[in-house]
């Protein structure tokens, strides 16, 4: 079995700047489109706010829609030529930073909402940024986290928390190098936000019309403490 870790997510991304870009301008990801890119400015603009962490941003895509709500956005990501493109558009404020770095020392600043957008992918990563969201929420702020829906993405593997193996199907073919990823259940999604002084407001499952299956999940946390 290949050796996966939360690195190789970040390396195979670094390699991938240029494909997904072009993807994500002509829209030739039709969940996105479709379904999962309107499910989640819903679910931030819902919640009346005024600034917005995104963390793992990309090439920007959300800060800039969000931007068109009058809402003031930073989009972080690790991968610096994403934050290129990012700062390029333009639409909102742009830093290139890790997971494990986060602190409020990075920002000197708090935010009304943080929100995770597809961008959770690793194991040890994903559970210490968990810790690290509350001391980046103003009071009562939320935390919000869009992600493959995980009854859906389990296919024919065990229902269990564990590493797998990336695709790009039903991306073009000048993607290289997919992904490993760290698949959670929701019972253990849910465990992230209740053990990290969340209380769960919301879980929202968005349909693909055309499939009426589910095209991800949505979990609205607020900070509790």
């Amino acid at each position: 079995m290949k050796e996966f870790n939360d690195q190789k997510i970040v390396e195979s991304w670094r390699s991938n700047v240029k494909p997904w870009v072009t993807a994500i301008r002509n829209n030739e990801i039709e969940s996105r489109w479709l379904v999962t890119n309107k499910a989640i400015v819903d679910a931030i603009v819902g919640e009346n706010i005024n600034s917005v962490l995104d963390l793992g941003c990309g090439e920007g895509w959300l800060v800039r829609e969000l931007d068109k709500f009058g809402i003031s956005v930073l989009g972080v990501d690790v991968v610096s030529k994403f934050i290129d493109v990012a700062r390029q558009q333009g639409g909102g404020r742009f830093k290139t930073l890790s997971y494990e770095k986060l602190s409020y020392s990075e920002f000197e600043e708090t935010f009304d909402l943080v929100v995770c957008n597809f961008s959770l992918l690793g194991n040890e990563s994903v559970t210490d940024l968990f810790k690290a969201i509350p001391l980046l929420l103003n009071h009562g702020g939320c935390f919000i986290v869009q992600t493959i829906h995980p009854e859906v993405a389990c296919g024919s593997s065990n229902y269990k928390d564990g590493w797998r193996e990336g695709s790009w199907v039903g991306f073009s073919n000048n993607f290289s190098d997919p992904p490993p990823w760290y698949f959670r259940t929701i019972e253990t999604w849910k465990k992230l936000f209740l053990n990290n002084g969340f209380t769960i407001k919301e879980i929202v499952e968005p349909l693909n019309p055309k499939t009426n299956v589910a095209a991800s999940i949505i979990i609205i946390g607020v900070k509790s403490k």
